[in-house]
């Protein structure tokens, strides 16, 4: 019993590295499939990568859960309203996020900046919002002072994180033409 607990104690951290792998990645492969969708309008491209993304969520989030649960015997029962209503008004807050995601870069910005706003700034929303919907036990006088410590904390490493990121490499052609104008004319012979 003890193998049984110690190893579900650690899948929760597990699934959870899985999450910031897979967010970490997601706002860069965004803005790639976005700059890479083609034609002529910039917002066209970004609502034909939002579409893809919308197909990604439907074989990922429709298709694979209705398979498994058919495999256990229950796609079609054990649903209620209240979880059908709260399911949904979340899978919408979660598109609308990832189409903020791309208007912010279809408005200029940059995936590592975007995101480390995005993700520094979600777990503040998150604290705030659980405690304002699930009051603590003691009300909010009971709340330490490590708490608001951390999201002071959070707050700072998003600006950070935004403010002093490394400039990227520039592309070969840029550092060809770079180059080029650093070489006087008359040295080259």
């Amino acid at each position: 019993m003890a193998d049984n607990s110690q190893s579900a104690s650690t899948t929760w951290l597990i699934f959870s590295f899985l999450t910031v792998i897979s967010w970490g990645v997601y706002g860069v492969f965004l803005h790639t499939g976005q700059t890479q969708m083609g034609g002529a309008d910039p917002a066209g491209a970004r609502y034909r990568a939002f579409l893809f993304v919308g197909i990604a969520y439907f074989l990922t989030a429709v298709l694979a859960p209705l398979a498994l649960l058919m495999i256990k015997g229950n796609a079609f029962s054990g649903y209620t309203a209240g979880g059908m209503k709260w399911s949904l008004i979340a899978g919408i807050v979660g598109a609308i996020g990832a189409f903020g995601v791309l208007l912010a870069f279809g408005a200029g910005g940059k995936p590592g900046v975007v995101m480390s706003i995005v993700f520094a700034g979600a777990p503040v929303v998150n604290a705030v919002y659980s405690l304002v919907a699930h009051p603590p036990a003691g009300g909010w006088g009971s709340i330490r002072w490590p708490f608001y410590v951390g999201i002071l904390m959070a707050a700072a490493g998003g600006c950070l994180v935004t403010f002093f990121k490394p400039a990227p490499t520039p592309p070969a052609k840029a550092k060809v033409a770079a180059v080029a104008a650093a070489v006087p004319a008359a040295s080259i012979k």
